[in-house]
């Protein structure tokens, strides 16, 4: 069984055992656009995708469905991160592929600000636990911290 979230991982973070899901809560104070823009277009991303807080020394984006994805650090330019979009909806929804699960990113209006829901899937029990074991929850609530970070700016 694993750790109970409230005592080890992230705040804004639930583990959804039954689904192989990892889910992520943020509330912005920017508009659905906004927050569709800064997960979409290269010079937004660059500025806060990195969890440890490096500018992107690499982001490529062919935003459609089928086209890919490409971020890299400078401290990590040798693993990027590249996947590919499975579903696009300006400005409420992006899904994607990546490293073997599949990435959702729900974003909703909700009265002056925004609330995203991010939720990361695995295909697998062995993926899912891989995910936990490595730390993918304390690395995607890092990111979406400089996102608010980001975006409050």
């Amino acid at each position: 069984m694993m750790p109970s979230p409230t005592n080890v991982l992230p705040t804004g973070f639930e583990v959804d055992e039954g689904a192989l899901t990892l889910r992520f809560e943020r509330t912005l104070s920017a508009s659905p656009r906004q927050v569709f823009d800064a997960w979409t277009k290269p010079d937004q991303l660059t500025m806060w995708w990195d969890a440890n807080g490096e500018k992107l020394s690499r982001c490529e984006v062919d935003l459609r469905v089928g086209g890919s994805y490409l971020f890299a650090s400078p401290s990590h330019a040798h693993m990027p991160f590249t996947g590919t979009y499975t579903a696009i909806e300006p400005p409420h929804l992006i899904e994607f592929d990546a490293m073997g699960a599949i990435g959702r990113v729900e974003i909703k209006e909700d009265g002056a600000k925004t609330r995203l829901v991010v939720e990361i899937v695995s295909p697998s029990e062995e993926h899912f636990a891989h995910f936990v074991k490595v730390g993918v929850a304390h690395g995607t609530a890092q990111t979406l911290d400089n996102l608010v970070a980001f975006l409050g700016a």
